[in-house]
């Protein structure tokens, strides 16, 4: 199917007007704009590469963005394989299901996400989602019946619904007016993938040496820790036009 969604997703994008596109605005060089901080009015040249690492919110994202998949990554795998053991005859439909109720979870979540970030701005929403990672990660210890682990696989919807929403605004907005947002999401990207990729080598060997509740619960003190540098260390991004008075 990915060759099939990859030609559709090509023609639609071919089946955009080139004169409808700012090419300057969607680069992120709208200096004029509210919000864009640190570019001089006029300017319409991107900025340098190093703009990326000199953002210490952005940065500071990113790291909270590694943890959080560290935390996040193993969990599905490991719940697919206390399934496994408990219903051999029924462990690939059973990893479907759980796959499925996420994603069902997710879709409106995101949606809900796209309806208030500028509202509520965006940090409230992402602890929010990073609040949810460690919850549901100490639930999987309680049970190992399989609508249990089931039912809690739903709050992964949760959390990646709104993680996966809110970060490319997060993005846009750091790198508002500087030309890098591609660059600034493929680094974060890049971060958050470093994570997600340790965290299967560290799962496993926790799972080996001390079991899955050692693994859940592990996965669950990294989640805590990216909620506290996400609380502590993170600002606020959202443009100051898009909060209503006092709220």
């Amino acid at each position: 199917m990915v060759p099939v969604f990859a030609a559709l997703a090509a023609i639609a994008m071919l089946s955009i007007p080139a004169q409808a596109i700012d090419e300057d605005r969607a680069r992120g060089l709208d200096a004029g704009e509210p919000g864009a901080t640190d570019v001089p009015e006029g300017t319409q040249v991107p900025s340098l590469y190093l703009t990326v690492l000199r953002s210490r919110p952005l940065i500071v994202f990113a790291l909270c963005a590694m943890f959080f998949h560290f935390a996040n990554a193993p969990l599905l795998p490991l719940v697919g394989q206390k399934l496994a053991q408990s219903h051999p005859a029924w462990a690939t439909a059973m990893m479907s299901s759980c796959i499925i109720a996420a994603q069902l979870i997710m879709l409106p979540v995101a949606l809900a996400v796209g309806h208030t970030a500028d509202r509520l701005g965006r940090k409230p929403i992402l602890l929010l989602g990073f609040a949810v990672l460690p919850v549901r990660a100490v639930l999987y210890t309680f049970s190992d019946s399989a609508a249990w682990l089931i039912a809690v696989q739903l709050l992964d919807g949760v959390g990646a619904g709104i993680f996966g929403a809110i970060t490319p605004l997060i993005i846009a907005d750091l790198m508002r007016g500087t030309g890098r947002f591609n660059l600034a999401q493929g680094a974060v990207a890049t971060v958050q993938g470093i994570g997600a990729s340790l965290s299967g080598l560290v799962a496993g060997i926790i799972v080996d040496h001390f079991g899955y509740s050692a693994a859940f619960l592990t996965s669950g003190g990294a989640a805590c820790g990216a909620l506290a540098a996400l609380f502590f260390a993170m600002p606020e991004t959202a443009p100051k036009r898009f909060h209503l008075p006092n709220g």
